[in-house]
């Protein structure tokens, strides 16, 4: 059902997302849902640990092996790529907040952040600034991928040119640490 849910609000957005659409796509009658899922809040907080573990996954996989600059650019391209590809999952994260430290969505979000902690290891970069650089990938990385899901870059520049000079940007400013 969780499933049906992200791919739904992939397709219609988050927003659009309701108990109702999704009876209706999976052909069951909208009480049978509840079997399921506790409501419409407890369904977007299982479509955000979904996104979370999927994007974990991605950005895990696409760093494997690498180390500095490749790493940070193998990271962001593939966060960028899923959060294009699952846009209405991907907004179920934001702002959702972890129950305690056994909620799926703080295991999910752990992972992803030990990815991009992973990322962090190819730079010098003090331990007690760790958090700073990983706020700052997660602006990077989060605030280009939502704009142009969003079409929020319409003017001529290429998307993918900007998106590999923000790569080099970033990797700049680690260095510089």
């Amino acid at each position: 059902m969780v499933a049906a849910g992200a791919a739904l609000a992939d397709e219609v957005g988050l927003s659009g997302l309701t108990m109702g659409l999704l009876a209706e796509r999976v052909g069951v009658r909208p009480p049978s849902l509840y079997k399921h899922v506790g409501g419409q809040e407890d369904l977007t907080r299982r479509i955000a640990a979904l996104a979370l573990s999927e994007a974990a996954d991605a950005v895990g996989g696409a760093v494997q092996g690498y180390a500095g600059r490749d790493a940070l650019a193998a990271a962001a391209r593939s966060f960028r790529a899923f959060v294009l590809e699952h846009p209405g999952r991907y907004a179920a994260t934001i702002g959702v907040e972890p129950s305690g430290p056994d909620d799926p969505l703080a295991t999910a979000g752990r992972r992803l952040l030990d990815a991009f902690t992973a990322v962090l290891r190819g730079y010098e970069i003090d331990e007690a600034d760790v958090d700073h650089a990983l706020r700052m990938l997660r602006s990077f990385c989060h605030g280009f991928a939502t704009l142009q899901s969003a079409n929020g870059f319409q003017w001529s520049a290429d998307v993918d040119e900007s998106f590999e000079w923000l790569i080099a940007f970033t990797d700049r400013g680690l260095r510089a640490i």
